[in-house]
């Protein structure tokens, strides 16, 4: 089987105006890179499609989706850009329908890898989603893809227990919040800390069935290969032997490589490689292999693209 790559251009015509960082040049850095390497060549094609109003509402409100519809729906008369009316997201009058695509597409990677149509799946999507909450999009995300995959992959496909990794260099508070009191979804997360949003202490480990399954590994601005290699080695591998998992997701932030404009963690490429490897010893071990990857932050575009290409070279490598 081949890995799988979801990266549809359309996902560029969220436009975010000029000298945001979350910009569509992100994904022409991505992508540029793995056509580069041939690696793109290699990976199977994943087509997008919307996500439906049942898949959002299994993480988001229907009130939530609703006002975020209609504040971009505002834009489409002056085809301007402004941010949600819930937080710090900004959007223009595209973004809407990227955002319900873009988590769509990752839907069907989920499909490919849950059937052994593809050995595992990397989604260049935008704008990103570990950020969004039940009720607020915040933090450059409108829907959150990681979570929304999640809750598919038990429902569509029967896979009980669900492991959430994220190494972006912010905490994925919305993810945290969805699956809080869960239970069937482990939560791991490394990040930097104190920095935006504010959450992920490591005193925040879920409630009720959840209790336990939320890990947050926090570390101060500086830190890097050991801190974050031993968080996975010393606090992730025997979590995720213990919780035993039929799907890891990786929420793939490469903001937290050296040099990113937006944190200051010093990853570098070959340390997402050792990353992916341990996530993919996971899902070897507990998931028959099934593993979907799905990009958040990464701000800096020549590390950007050197970081993901790195990154879906192990994929390919498994």
């Amino acid at each position: 089987m081949k890995s799988a790559l979801l990266a549809e251009p359309g996902c560029k015509e969220h436009r975010t105006g000029l000298d945001h960082p979350e910009r569509p040049e992100r994904f022409d850095a991505i992508v540029q890179a793995l056509h580069r390497t041939g690696l793109a060549a290699a990976m199977l094609p994943v087509e997008g499609r919307e996500a439906t109003e049942d898949e959002l509402t299994a993480c988001h409100s229907p009130h939530y989706l609703r006002v975020a519809r209609q504040d971009i729906a505002m834009l489409e008369r002056t085809q301007g850009v402004s941010s949600l009316s819930t937080g710090d997201t900004t959007v223009g009058p595209h973004s809407w329908r990227v955002a319900v695509r873009s988590a769509g597409g990752v839907l069907n990677a989920v499909d490919l890898v849950a059937t052994r149509k593809a050995k595992n799946a990397f989604c260049v999507v935008r704008p990103p989603g570990h950020h969004a909450t039940p009720n607020r999009g915040m933090g450059f995300c409108i829907v959150n893809n990681v979570a929304v995959a999640a809750r598919y992959a038990q429902r569509k496909h029967g896979i009980d227990r669900v492991l959430i990794v994220d190494w972006d260099v912010h905490h994925g508070n919305g993810t945290q919040d969805i699956f809080y009191h869960d239970g069937s979804v482990l939560f791991f997360s490394t990040h930097q800390y104190p920095w935006y949003p504010g959450t992920g202490a490591a005193h925040e480990t879920g409630e009720g069935k959840g209790k336990g399954k939320i890990l947050n590994c926090p570390f101060p601005a500086g830190s890097g290969r050991p801190e974050i290699s031993g968080a996975f080695r010393d606090k992730l591998l025997p979590a995720a032997h213990a919780f035993k998992p039929g799907l890891v997701l990786i929420s793939a932030g490469f903001d937290s490589r050296d040099g990113d404009p937006l944190g200051r963690f010093t990853l570098s490429d070959a340390d997402f490689t050792e990353l992916t490897r341990i996530c993919l010893e996971i899902a070897g071990q507990h998931a028959g292999g099934r593993l979907v990857s799905v990009l958040e932050g990464g701000y800096n575009l020549h590390g950007l693209g050197a970081a993901a290409a790195a990154h879906a070279r192990a994929l390919t490598a498994a």
